[in-house]
């Protein structure tokens, strides 16, 4: 048996596990990519360390021993969580060093917002590269971002955090349908209802002091994007975040109703990742989506 101060032979252990999975000396070599005899060395290493026998050889089969069997079942899942946290936090050796990869629950937001001003970032970055994709999931350990945008989703691993725009309610529609309604537009134009964002009418009629009964009821629209267009076009109004039909109202294709303007508690950030294989341009895109989103009407952050 070795002496108590010896250093774990981690390696050892390794190929232990890919063994005691495979049933196999050979099988454990293919899985590991190194040789029969590399593999049944660090066996031994790794029996004479632990002072036990760890498989009882048949043939070519390789079956745990009672002991072996304990010592799998303590090392086997630990063991498999630090490999799989060493990838997930491996920073990607890419060959575009000036790419990052966007993911976002606000798809609205970024069709309306982000993607139009991209070009801006990209020419100050030095012809930066941002790749958008869109998810409504919750973010998995092993998916591949540098920066995430949302509003409602939660991230645990380390990363850096900005807080780009606190959510505001406003009632709109088109000027030519608003022009001659005095009052409450709300109670002879029908309200669209948002199906992915169903606590935004509610939450607008309880800061407004009204109830479902006090509206007209109109169709109801996946997302805001969808809406957009039917607002635009229509004899109808949209409750919706002041800063995704910001850029309507200040070139005069909607008007906001007067005193319809409410905080959703909503609260949209950007993480930038720790673990993104360019760190320091994830954080500058989120400092830049910062000050963008201020220059936005409704963006300023109280």
């Amino acid at each position: 048996m070795t002496a108590d101060n010896q250093d774990v032979p981690l390696n050892a252990i390794r190929a232990f596990v890919a063994i005691a999975r495979e049933r196999s000396v050979s099988k454990a070599a293919r899985a590991l990519s190194t040789t029969q005899s590399s593999i049944s060395r660090h066996l031994l290493v790794l029996e004479d360390f632990l002072g036990a026998s760890l498989f009882e050889r048949r043939g070519r089969m390789s079956d745990l021993s009672d002991y072996g069997r304990l010592f799998a079942g303590a090392v086997t899942e630990p063991l498999e969580t630090i490999c799989f946290t060493a990838h997930r936090m491996r920073r990607r050796n890419v060959g575009d060093v000036n790419r990052i990869v966007l993911r976002t629950s606000l798809a609205t937001f970024a069709s309306h917002i982000l993607v139009p001003h991209l070009d801006a970032f990209s020419r100050d970055m030095g012809g930066a590269t941002v790749d958008v994709v869109t998810s409504l999931a919750a973010p998995g350990a092993s998916d591949r971002f540098d920066v995430l945008l949302t509003r409602d989703l939660s991230i645990t691993e380390p990363s850096d955090h900005w807080e780009i725009y606190r959510e505001q309610l406003v009632l709109v529609g088109a000027p030519e349908h608003l022009k001659n309604k005095t009052g409450s537009p709300f109670r002879s134009l029908p309200i669209l209802s948002i199906t992915s964002r169903p606590d935004i009418l509610p939450t607008w009629l309880r800061a407004m002091g009204l109830t479902s009964g006090d509206i007209i009821a109109g169709a109801r629209v996946e997302h805001h994007y969808l809406a957009l267009p039917a607002v635009l076009s229509g004899k109808c109004l949209l409750v919706a975040p002041e800063i995704v039909v910001g850029p309507y109202v200040r070139d005069s294709m909607l008007k906001v109703v007067d005193n319809t303007r409410t905080p959703s508690g909503m609260h949209y950030r950007a993480y930038a990742l720790d673990r993104s294989a360019n760190p320091e341009l994830s954080r500058a895109f989120c400092r830049w989506l910062s000050r963008l989103c201020r220059t936005m009407p409704g963006g300023e952050l109280p």
